[in-house]
């Protein structure tokens, strides 16, 4: 393995990850290595890391593997990522690119679109706003597959909720307001053994007809303060039971996004920022 690895840093709504090349780490390091680097006190610090190859399908492959180790199929924030720093690094070779967004993308030769293959998918990004090192890129996100409500047994006893998968698994617990131990609820949630392959778990507050608030907690990554899959999903299950119509507004603690859903693919929209880039001593 190299001595260092450069790496660049992104973020999306406080949902924050490490874009590496793949290329450069032997496969068997991919996890441990993923696990140093997202640490917040001897790492980098990050949600997960974007491990980036080069394919014939799409733009650009972006494997993600969760802060402690663990694979994942997708993160909708992470991919929007991963499009920002592509679509960064041909803007980078013009030292003052346009500011009006089509003559930006006819001078980068671009139809502003990025197409991240993911492993659960191609999802295609579409760039609605830049300036400077911040995004904004709307995504098919692809159609959700809806399992329904099901009711599972927690320590503090039954808890039913609204299952489905959003490109990886996700269950959505309805509330009045967030408990002070939703982080520890979410934790069991995660792990229950109707879930062999682990799930996401979000808490949804509905606010109004077109607008609900999350709070997050990730399989493999713990508490965040926003995720894409999980905002998709969260909006849908709520369309899904007719209590909010698409377009939904999905507040977390990160920021904003907007989700719609007609019945066919899940759009999202929301922001991207590169933050820095350095090298990770191994």
């Amino acid at each position: 393995m190299n001595p260092s690895i450069p790496f660049v840093k992104a973020t999306a709504c406080g949902n924050d990850f490490l874009l590496i090349e793949g290329s450069l780490v032997p496969k068997d390091e991919l996890k441990p290595l993923t696990q140093r680097i997202c640490n917040r006190h001897l790492g980098v610090g990050a949600d997960g890391v974007e491990w980036l190859f080069a394919t014939d399908q799409a733009d650009i492959y972006a494997h993600l593997v969760n802060s402690d180790g663990s694979d994942a199929e997708v993160s909708g924030n992470g991919t929007r990522c991963v499009a920002a720093w592509h679509t960064w690094k041909n803007l980078t070779q013009y030292q003052r690119p346009p500011d009006d967004l089509n003559d930006l993308l006819t001078t980068i030769g671009t139809t502003g679109t990025v197409d991240v293959l993911t492993d659960a998918g191609v999802k295609s990004c579409t760039l609605v706003r830049q300036r400077g090192p911040e995004f904004e890129f709307r995504s098919d996100m692809g159609e959700p597959v809806i399992d329904g409500e099901r009711t599972i047994l927690l320590s503090k006893g039954e808890r039913r909720g609204f299952s489905l998968s959003t490109g990886n698994p996700q269950f959505i617990v309805f509330v009045d307001d967030f408990s002070s131990d939703w982080q520890a609820e979410g934790a069991e949630i995660e792990r229950h053994s109707q879930f062999p392959q682990r799930t996401n778990v979000e808490f949804v507050k509905v606010l109004g007809p077109r607008e609900i608030e999350i709070r997050i907690f990730e399989r493999g990554a713990g508490e965040t303060k926003s995720s894409g899959t999980g905002s998709c999903a969260s909006a849908v299950a709520a369309i899904q039971t007719r209590q909010v119509k698409s377009p939904v507004r999905v507040l977390s603690p990160g920021g904003p996004q907007t989700v719609e859903w007609d019945g066919g693919s899940v759009f999202l929209t929301g922001p991207a920022r590169i933050l820095s880039r350095g090298e990770f001593f191994v």
